[in-house]
């Protein structure tokens, strides 16, 4: 038999607190702008947890402002506000440099996206759509995966034959595609900027160059994307050229990240 309060200290300590933590983490995680809110059938459904214990995280996460309950079901609570601002201080783009990416999108007419690299993932930091019909849109705060992509080549400049091994496994080829990967940010180290068509969505195409830190290592990519039609061999060296002084101009102002204390 447990003593009085050993239940409590082993789910909140120790592997079963770091699985508690990502057990929460995954219902806020359900939580999208096209699925607003979740009912506990959706979390039992969508995370394989019993009946009980979903209900005890999400009474868990109300309690503590992160989920709020209503006759749908929960939906993100207030709590998360004061996380977002403080999230929005550290990570939104200064203004100089959103407004070098708003003039590069005025120029060239397609999306322009900065990516930073977490993991095995790019984050997108900051965008600017393009005012075209047909265009490329990726929300700020998504994660796309490193296997594909323009940028991906490029935030994979200095990656360790370990990360580009777990990058490989992780996508539709398998630990084979590790030599394709590696053959793609050589070339893009090589010539200063990496272009990829139809690696991650059929029909889209990007360029993507280094923003390099102030340490001189690559910070972040700065990227155009669109409708593959639209990246001719003219057009992706007009890209190139605009996205390069861009990126320096960035880099010269001292590019790190978090963007702000």
């Amino acid at each position: 038999m447990k003593a009085d309060g050993a239940e409590e200290r082993e789910g909140s300590s120790g592997e079963g607190g770091v699985r508690s933590v990502q057990r929460a983490l995954d219902i806020l995680g359900l939580l999208t702008d096209e699925r607003p809110a979740v009912t506990v059938s959706d979390i039992v459904k969508a995370t394989g947890l019993a009946k009980t214990t979903a209900i005890r995280l999400a009474q868990t996460l109300e309690l503590n402002g992160l989920l709020w309950s209503t006759s749908k079901g929960y939906m993100a609570g207030p709590g998360l506000w004061r996380w977002a601002h403080l999230a929005r201080q550290s990570w939104e783009l200064p203004a100089e440099m959103m407004q070098l990416m708003r003039e590069l999108g005025d120029r060239q007419r397609e999306t322009v996206n900065l990516y930073v690299r977490r993991d095995m993932y790019r984050v997108c930091v900051a965008q600017q759509e393009s005012p075209q019909p047909l265009r490329h849109v990726v929300r700020v705060g998504d994660e796309l995966p490193l296997w594909g992509g323009a940028s991906s080549k490029v935030l994979l400049r200095d990656a360790s034959p370990a990360l580009l091994k777990r990058i490989a496994r992780s996508s539709p080829a398998g630990a084979d595609y590790a030599d394709s990967i590696h053959k793609g940010l050589t070339e893009a180290a090589e010539q200063g900027y990496a272009v990829s068509h139809g690696e991650r969505e059929a029909g889209l195409s990007a360029v993507a160059v280094p923003v390099l830190g102030k340490n001189g290592a690559v910070a972040a990519a700065l990227s155009l994307s669109g409708p593959t039609v639209r990246f001719s061999e003219d057009r992706i060296a007009e890209f190139v050229a605009d996205l390069t002084e861009s990126a320096s101009r960035m880099s010269e102002r001292g590019f790190d990240y978090p963007f702000a204390g």
